[in-house]
């Protein structure tokens, strides 16, 4: 069973981080704003705004901004404030050692799926796949409403979704722990040491501005791989921004998923409220999760 991070009371530290693309100050305040009027004090150093091309400094800046905070035991999260590319550049600098004795919740979706699948696989400790305080810079009610779950999830109040409705959705109950993140992400680290197993697991999959026959050839990879063979069941967020070639694909992202999980005799599920969508629940990877009577549950 693994491990979760204490929960976070009212007056707790949360830690910005810029593993991957480069922040500006501007477009972290809104959430400093919102995660103080909850009742958190949100710290920072000067290294989360440096800038070396598209990266937010080099990959020993990043790397060391994020071991920093990572070995302050007064921190009781850390929170990447947007995806990119970059990530995976420094995972193999971290020393995970202090972290591994104090855990705290480790925050982010897209780029930061490295991390998760890294966390979970080698620690067996729980991260959170959530909105990142970039998304507050497209302000709208979903948005709002995704940062006020983050909120509710870091303090312990674990709600149970109501999965949607829809017409490619193979229903029915199973239960395993949860893994997975963005789907070009999981790609990119198979072979590596931060590469998750899916065995009895539950996957959950997303992705974003990918040309549709690359989503087919990454599904083809699982499978080839594997990754497929003995998971308890699919969960598929936001696919969107999609790309078509001259010559049509003749699918779309959500088509092609279904043409390898109709194969599977698990529970499958299209329009999960996570990945770079509005509403981008929090999604706890690493926990032991059940889907029951069309619900997600999850339990520790």
């Amino acid at each position: 069973m693994s491990i979760y991070p204490s929960f976070l009371q009212k007056g707790d530290k949360i830690a910005l981080i810029a593993p991957a693309r480069k922040i500006t100050f501007n477009e972290i305040l809104p959430f400093i704003k919102l995660a103080e009027k909850r009742g958190f004090e949100v710290v920072y150093t000067d290294k989360l705004f440096e800038s070396n091309f598209q990266f937010a400094g080099d990959d020993d800046t990043r790397a060391d901004d994020f071991q920093y905070w990572l070995n302050d035991n007064k921190i009781k999260a850390l929170i990447a404030v947007r995806g990119g590319y970059g990530t995976a550049r420094i995972i193999d600098k971290i020393d995970f050692s202090n972290f591994v004795k104090y855990p705290k919740w480790l925050i982010g979706f897209s780029d930061f799926t490295v991390v998760h699948s890294h966390v979970n696989t080698n620690f067996d400790i729980a991260t959170l796949h959530a909105t990142m305080p970039i998304a507050l810079n497209k302000l709208n009610s979903k948005v709002i409403n995704s940062f006020n779950k983050l909120f509710d999830f870091i303090e312990g109040n674990l709600v149970q979704y109501k999965l949607p409705k829809h017409k490619l959705n193979k229903t029915g109950n199973c239960k395993g722990k949860l893994c997975g993140g963005n789907l070009s992400v999981m790609i990119s680290i198979m072979g590596s040491v931060s590469e998750t197993s899916t065995d009895e697991k539950i996957l959950f999959i997303e992705d974003l501005d990918e040309y549709l026959y690359h989503i087919d050839r990454m599904m083809q990879c699982l499978k080839r791989a594997g990754k497929f063979d003995k998971i308890k069941g699919m969960l598929v967020g936001g696919m969107n921004k999609m790309h078509n070639n001259k010559v049509k694909f003749g699918l779309n992202a959500y088509q092609i998923v279904k043409t390898y999980a109709q194969e599977l005799d698990i529970p499958v599920y299209f329009g999960i409220n996570a990945g770079h969508i509005s509403a981008n629940y929090p999604l706890i990877m690493g926990a032991e999760i059940q889907i029951v009577n069309n619900c997600l549950k999850f339990g520790n």
